[in-house]
């Protein structure tokens, strides 16, 4: 909550994050993470963070920037660090994916206009299938939330609730 980019909406995504966390890792999924992180001058995040002052969380040991306990990675489970809103863009997730011969994605996260959006759109164009987890993401307001899950929906990625993902992971 002290963060200037805390979401109205992130306890109820955070609970939901847990529990795909969980059933993936039950079912023996790979489990993956991105973060982002800056040098001190942000100088690595070009514009995007020129543009977004509130990014100024994501600067190096910054303990805003820290994953929430509930979903911290486990020993084994990848972080891939960026500084641009999709997890593909300068990352080494693409190939990391493709080496473990993954096709589908279930995309969650803050914030859905953000991150989620760029990483699903990036995810359709390096030919996998994104499934948006509508329960596991949030974003500044409940307008903005509902129109990107809306136009993912519509355009570039498959929306699923936590109920039916877990169905088929089971």
């Amino acid at each position: 909550p002290a963060s200037p980019l805390y979401l109205e909406t992130a306890a109820a995504a955070l609970a939901a994050t847990g529990e795909l966390l969980e059933a993936a890792r039950l079912a023996g999924m790979p489990v993956v993470y991105t973060n982002v992180s800056y040098r001190p001058d942000g100088s690595d995040g070009g514009h995007f963070f020129r543009k977004v002052p509130a990014l100024s969380v994501f600067i190096q040991g910054s303990g805003l920037a820290a994953f929430p306990a509930k979903i911290a990675p486990r020993e084994g489970e990848p972080v891939f660090t960026k500084q641009y809103p999709s997890a593909f863009f300068q990352t080494g997730l693409d190939g990391y994916l493709k080496t473990r011969a993954v096709d589908t994605l279930v995309i969650t996260g803050y914030s859905t206009s953000g991150c989620v959006r760029a990483s699903a759109l990036d995810a359709l164009q390096h030919g996998y299938i994104p499934i948006v987890a509508r329960d596991a993401c949030a974003d500044r307001d409940e307008a903005t939330q509902s129109a990107n899950l809306r136009d993912l929906g519509k355009k570039y990625a498959e929306l699923q609730a936590n109920s039916e993902i877990m169905g088929w992971l089971k």
